[in-house]
């Protein structure tokens, strides 16, 4: 699958080389020879799950066209990067360590206020009404005196939002609370995924334009948690990964007997979800502060650059991807 700039390798057994200039997915393991090819300029990462390998010289090639590599489990889960040496700009990380908490507060207002919004927007398009208390808490939101008040806020704003997603689903289709780890339904375990991927895009966003996605600026420091890209991941959570599932089960994509006994997709579903998943970040909408259309990928790379300005000083205010209709 391929975009303008992002690749992803599901083929077990594929082998990415470097030939002539090109960037080419082998089929290694098969007898199927060349499944794909793409200009080595256009790209910016590939995403590879499960058995799939780069060779030797396409990562001195990756490394020398600033292209991230990020590695995932053949059922979606991160597992690590390769990150180009150009992709570590040590003013933009001095800039983001020197952020103090009034600094880091302020982005933080500004991307959960967001979410709540767009929370309250995808409930509207879908046509639950009575929602008028999620602008109340968006306003809490808004006026958050601590990361603590904040991280309330988000919470009841998170468990009112829930109880009324069930309302969004077609007959067939229940949701009740949300659950994870393990995730107790089939909806949960598709919004797990879908945050999982979304999670993902925004990560190797953060890497391509310099960011430390581990220093985040609400979620709390923890060993391995990528917490600047979880927090950057909350404003996208209704509008773009709550919306992908609905459609997924309401227009009938995916259903109860394509998930195992311990509610993960089956193989052959998951083949499915990620086509779908790349067909969706690649449709356009019109972008509320650019004011001009883009892709759902491109828009979550355009608020990284936005983000990296904020943090710079090069803007005065992180402005948040809102949505209001």
């Amino acid at each position: 699958m391929f975009d303008e700039s992002v690749v992803f390798v599901t083929t077990q057994g594929a082998q990415i080389r470097t030939d002539g200039g090109r960037v080419v997915v082998w089929d290694v393991d098969g007898d199927d020879g060349e499944l794909a090819t793409f200009p080595i300029e256009k790209l910016d990462t590939i995403n590879v799950f499960g058995g799939v390998n780069f060779s030797t010289p396409f990562v001195a090639e990756a490394n020398d066209h600033g292209i991230v590599l990020n590695y995932f489990t053949q059922h979606g889960d991160y597992r690590g990067s390769f990150v180009p040496e150009r992709n570590t700009i040590a003013e933009v990380r001095r800039a983001q360590y020197a952020l103090g908490d009034e600094g880091e507060l302020a982005i933080a207002r500004a991307m959960i206020a967001a979410k709540i919004r767009n929370a309250r927007t995808l409930l509207a398009r879908k046509g639950v009404t009575g929602t008028e208390f999620l602008a109340d808490l968006q306003a809490r939101a808004r006026e958050a005196g601590s990361a603590d008040d904040l991280r309330g806020t988000e919470g009841e704003a998170a468990e009112r939002y829930f109880s009324r997603l069930d309302e969004t689903l077609t007959d067939g289709w229940t949701f009740e609370s949300r659950s994870k780890r393990p995730p107790e339904d089939h909806v949960n375990s598709l919004l797990s995924l879908t945050y999982v991927m979304v999670k993902n895009e925004v990560l190797a966003a953060l890497r391509q334009y310099n960011l430390d996605p581990f220093l985040g600026v609400l979620h709390a420091d923890r060993h391995g948690r990528p917490s600047l890209a979880l927090d950057l991941q909350e404003e996208f959570r209704p509008i773009f990964c709550d919306a992908f599932v609905t459609r997924l089960v309401n227009r009938g994509t995916i259903q109860h007997d394509q998930f195992t006994a311990d509610n993960h997709l089956a193989d052959d579903a998951f083949q499915t979800y990620l086509g779908k998943f790349d067909d969706y970040m690649q449709e356009q909408f019109t972008h509320p502060y650019f004011e001009y259309e883009v892709t759902r990928r491109k828009a979550i790379r355009q608020q990284a650059i936005l983000l990296r300005k904020a943090i710079t000083g090069e803007l005065d205010e992180y402005h948040a991807l809102e949505v209001s209709k």
